[in-house]
């Protein structure tokens, strides 16, 4: 009788480990899930463009040339509000707008009685910081460096901290809302001006 007893606890015990382990996976899924929800994917094109269609904004820090015309060239600061304060025109709006299109915008206003075909260059000097968050050893702001990718930053951030999930981190563009997931040491993905990246924790 003892034997047929035991036979029956151990018999209710393993649907009861079963049911533990599949609930522990559910939830990891779900834990995955929330922090990917709503967020899309870091595509080719957005890796390839790079700062190709990079898009001017606050804290960027710019040289124009105005051939032939020595007073008008020099550094400038894009304002907080995404403004350029160039003399003889007054302000440019050049936040979120493309170096070409700044570029065709200042030539057309100094064209309009001030300069006789005005040939205008603009390149970028310095570019706004980028960001790092969480389980990183010095989260914080970083000068951005043309070429950067994620594993570089990073590295300038001190490396993962010991709690760190170091397979998958999340990267906000500027120019987006959402956060992407970006799975590490396979692709390389690009690190743009005024981005966000933030390592989170693993969970086992």
């Amino acid at each position: 009788m003892q034997m047929k007893h035991d036979g029956i606890g151990r018999a209710r015990r393993r649907p009861a480990a079963a049911l533990a382990s599949a609930m522990l996976g559910a939830a990891a899924l779900m834990l995955g899930g929330c922090a990917t929800a709503g967020a899309p994917p870091i595509s080719t094109a957005d890796v390839a463009a790079g700062l190709e269609t990079y898009q001017l904004g606050a804290g960027d820090r710019v040289r124009v040339t105005v051939f032939n015309e020595p007073s008008l060239t020099g550094e400038y600061n894009i304002t907080p509000g995404g403004a350029l304060a160039f003399p003889l025109i007054g302000v440019v709006n050049a936040g979120g707008r493309t170096i070409e299109a700044v570029q065709q915008e200042l030539a057309a206003k100094l064209s309009e009685g001030y300069v006789n075909d005005p040939r205008v260059s603009l390149e970028v000097l310095s570019y706004r910081p980028f960001y790092i968050l969480g389980e990183v050893n010095r989260p914080g702001e970083y000068s951005y460096a043309s070429g950067m990718t994620v594993e570089q930053a990073i590295a300038r951030a001190g490396g993962f901290t010991y709690r760190a999930n170091e397979k998958t981190v999340f990267l906000r563009r500027k120019t987006g809302a959402n956060e992407s997931a970006v799975p590490l040491r396979s692709a390389q993905v690009a690190v743009l001006p005024g981005d966000t990246i933030r390592v989170g924790e693993r969970y086992f």
